[in-house]
């Protein structure tokens, strides 16, 4: 009987190693991140930060100015990306080293279109590298992505002030924002849920801002179905 208690025992060190072991692996594989960082003074805004972790958790933050004579803010947002779209992320990726060399193509002819900074992190490793323009194919892959991405994301900010401050800027907005998203030039769209979300559903903006905000909620729908 005592053989028995002890070889129980035994099992259950065992299977609790092992679920150890696999929370501490889930975790782990969760807490790998990749980030983008774009800094470009002459631009709006003149820096902005992507972190999209493997379970497809992302951030954002940016620093713009809110209008033309103000100085520049912060803004903080977090959403969540598809599965497919997180899945490219990571791949990319790996298919770069998780970015441990040099991406820059080093041709100092090109224009400066700002400063751009692609990391890795997990428990195991931590890499980044900066670049102008980069002629690793899975680099200009994730530099458009998360350009697209940022572009649709720093319209959460615009949108969450105008909707505030100013409403009669929602229309020109969002008809740029339309007009973004037609031409593919934005990623995510379904990011912006929230603010578009609460943009359709005030009684107190004009029925035309609603009606774009409720066609920018299709879209981002549609992207994703596509997506899957």
């Amino acid at each position: 009987m005592g053989a028995w208690r002890v070889f129980g025992a035994g099992l259950l060190f065992i299977a609790a190693g092992a679920l150890q072991l696999h929370s501490q692996q889930s975790g782990s594989e969760n807490a790998a991140t990749v980030s983008f960082a774009l800094d470009f003074p002459a631009s709006q805004p003149s820096h902005y930060s992507i972190s999209i972790r493997q379970d497809g958790h992302g951030t954002y933050e940016s620093s713009a100015k809110p209008s033309a004579d103000s100085t520049d803010q912060l803004y903080e947002s977090a959403f969540q990306i598809s599965t497919a779209t997180c899945d490219r992320i990571f791949a990319w990726a790996r298919q770069t080293h998780y970015f441990a060399g040099n991406l820059d193509s080093g041709n100092h002819k090109l224009a400066f279109t700002g400063k751009k900074t692609l990391s890795y992190e997990d428990g195991a490793k931590k890499y980044s590298a900066s670049f102008n323009y980069s002629s690793v194919s899975p680099v200009q892959q994730l530099t458009a992505l998360f350009q697209g991405m940022g572009a649709t994301l720093e319209y959460g900010r615009t949108l969450s002030y105008s909707h505030r401050y100013q409403k009669l800027a929602l229309d020109e907005e969002l008809q740029r924002m339309e007009t973004q998203a037609r031409n593919h030039e934005l990623t995510e769209i379904e990011a912006l849920n929230p603010v578009l979300q609460e943009i359709f559903d005030d009684p107190s903006v004009m029925n035309v801002v609603r009606a774009r905000a409720q066609r920018l909620l299709e879209m981002g729908k549609a992207e994703a179905t596509a997506r899957r």
